[in-house]
């Protein structure tokens, strides 16, 4: 037996047994010889003493390790393009949008080829970026025949032909001077500015639909110049070691109030204060914007007319991983004050939109107040995005009864999807209320302030893409808006009012995404959409019943990526709707132009 495991018999001798041997006087030197090893080898019995316990003082790594915890064999270089200059690893050129380009904020200015700028510093990037967006969009859609006159002398249908075509080419170019170490940390001030110019040429085959003047031919071709973004972002300060901070943003800006821009998704001037908390768990907005005029043909913002009496004030809150992990939500509260009733205003084409041309014809101004929760994210395996909204306030002048009305609305929508390897697949539901007695003082149909939703297809979707004309309703009325999925017989989306007289909307929908190679994408989507209560349509149509069902909306699309990025973006898509009762209803069409179609091929080229 060896001399350790002797020990332990030793130390636990009891009273009245023998006590084993006591060890030899050289026993411990025969212990720093047993603790040797020969390499490969260890004795049986012997176990090496273990290392002392290691302890984690940043549980949760909520804070970075102490400087001393890094190694000290490496030495710290000024900034990150230095290093790659001196490589030469990257050539740099400017045409060059995939390498390292001062033109997209990869490095510094260089105050020596620039004296001409005022700045100081080592630490202001310049930033280019330019788009070129073009669409071309064959369609058919009920097209009513002028009064006056028409395209086909002898032709008296209510109905025309309805074949038509859009081409639009829109270039869009901006510019940013940015200070800071924009990786790691938000930008100390950020100047802007992007424009946008649009071309665009439409062919119908019906007079008065594009102009209002009978005499004027049935195509069109115009051109508009708009300021989309022009904006400062001055940086106000870090509150965390993590960089949470407070920024403020004032100008022409984009914004989206919520996750699928239900309610309101426009680029507008105004002023906002947001920044985050916790590590970015909390995100926040504080915002007012004072709504511009938009172009007609373009939808692009007008800097040379007056702003609109029209302003939007918001305020929400997100916070990550609420309810459950995974999952971010957000609660809102959007303010919409319209004082628009002295106003009238005529679009590019010379059609009346405020006043919208429906009912008494009189003016209107408004408040609304939405209340809404939002959330996007995960729950386990399935990806969720939805969205609660209540709309409460007044309407100063219902134009079916020239009186005050309490406005009343509700809308959810929500749309859940699970990935399977190379595969998604979605089901959509979205509902907003409808107006189910005009002549009370209660206006019950939901509309959002300037929506531009991406679901359901988003403008894959008939009816998101195209505009329905509420022929024999209302002069220059749509049923739907362009680029939107609501109901809600406005004159404009982007030049008219919110109108909460509407029969409301209601969706079921199902689709897939197929990712066939990282450059191509496949979708398709089944829609099937109905009106939520008809009792307005009846009264503005005077008919005693319409059906509710809208009809089905079917759409495939496929989105190719050569080179795997965003530089490069082709998408093809076709669409159909199969008329429902209702929609039959209201626009009586031939058996052999039953079914309404739409194509988009669309090329988009980014800088």
């Amino acid at each position: 037996m060896g001399l350790v495991s002797l020990l332990p018999l030793f130390a636990l001798a009891q009273p009245g047994e023998p006590v084993p041997p006591p060890p030899p006087e050289n026993w411990q030197e025969l212990l720093d010889a047993d603790r040797q090893s020969i390499e490969g080898r260890r004795r049986p019995g012997y176990e090496a003493p273990l290392p002392q316990a290691v302890t984690q003082d940043n549980k949760g790594a909520v804070r970075a390790p102490p400087p001393e915890a890094f190694p000290t064999d490496q030495v710290p270089i000024p900034d990150r393009w230095r290093l790659i200059e001196s490589l030469g690893v990257v050539k740099e050129r400017w045409f060059d949008p995939y390498n390292q380009n001062m033109l997209k904020g990869d490095r510094p200015i260089d105050r020596e080829k620039a004296k001409w700028l005022p700045i100081k510093g080592d630490d202001w990037f310049f930033v280019a970026n330019a788009v070129s967006d073009t669409v071309l969009e064959p369609r058919t859609f009920p097209i009513p025949v002028g009064v006056q006159t028409t395209e086909r002398p002898g032709s008296i249908d209510v109905f025309g032909k309805d074949a038509s075509y859009v081409f639009s080419q829109t270039f869009i170019g901006g510019v940013a001077l940015i200070k800071g170490a924009t990786a790691f940390k938000p930008p100390e001030i950020e100047y802007r500015l992007t424009l946008a110019l649009n071309v665009n040429h439409v062919n119908v085959p019906e007079r008065r639909v594009l102009f209002v003047q009978p005499s004027r031919p049935s195509r069109r071709t115009d051109h508009f110049l708009g300021v989309q973004e022009a904006f400062v972002d001055y940086h106000l300060a870090n509150t965390s070691d993590r960089y949470d901070f407070r920024s403020l943003r004032v100008g022409i800006q984009p914004f989206q109030s919520d996750f699928r821009g239900f309610l309101f998704n426009d680029q507008q001037l105004g002023i906002r204060l947001f920044g985050n908390r916790d590590n970015n768990r909390f995100q926040f907005n504080l915002a007012a914007f004072w709504r511009l005029e938009k172009d007609t043909n373009s939808g692009l913002n007008s800097v040379v007319q007056s702003p609109r009496n029209d302003w939007v004030f918001v305020a929400n809150l997100y916070r990550q991983d609420f309810l459950v992990l995974g999952l971010t939500s957000q609660i809102t509260a959007v303010y919409n004050m319209n004082r628009e009733k002295r106003d009238v205003e005529i679009d590019d084409n010379g059609f009346p939109v405020r006043p919208a041309l429906l009912g008494d014809l009189r003016g209107r101004e408004y408040d609304v107040v939405y209340l809404g929760y939002n959330a996007d994210g995960r729950i386990g395996r399935v990806n969720l995005t939805a969205s609660l909204y209540g709309a409460l306030g007044e309407d100063r002048n219902s134009f079916f009864t020239s009186k005050p009305a309490r406005i009343r609305a509700f809308f959810a929508a929500a749309e859940v999807s699970v990935d399977k390897d190379w595969m998604r697949f979605r089901l959509s539901g979205l509902y907003a209320s409808g107006d189910g007695d005009p002549y009370d003082n209660r206006e019950n149909g939901f509309d959002a302030i300037f929506e531009n939703p991406v679901f359901a297809g988003a403008d894959t979707s008939y009816w998101i893409r195209q505009t329905i004309p509420f022929a024999g309703g209302g002069r220059v009325i749509g049923i739907n808006g362009r680029n939107g999925i609501l109901n809600s017989l406005r004159s404009s989306k982007e030049q008219g009012q919110s109108n909460f007289n509407n029969p409301g909307t209601m969706l079921l929908g199902a689709g897939a995404d197929f990712d066939l190679m990282p450059e191509l994408r496949v979708s398709a989507n089944a829609n099937h959409l109905w009106f939520q209560n008809t009792a307005t349509l009846q009264v503005l149509r005077n008919e005693g019943s319409i059906p509710k069902a809208i009809g089905w909306d079917l759409s495939t699309a496929a989105i190719w990526r050569p080179h795997a990025t965003q530089n490069i973006v082709f998408r093809l898509s076709g669409a159909t709707l199969l008329p429902g009762a209702g929609f039959r209803d209201l626009f009586t069409n031939s058996e052999r132009n039953r079914n309404y179609y739409s194509v988009l091929a669309n090329l988009i080229l980014s800088y």
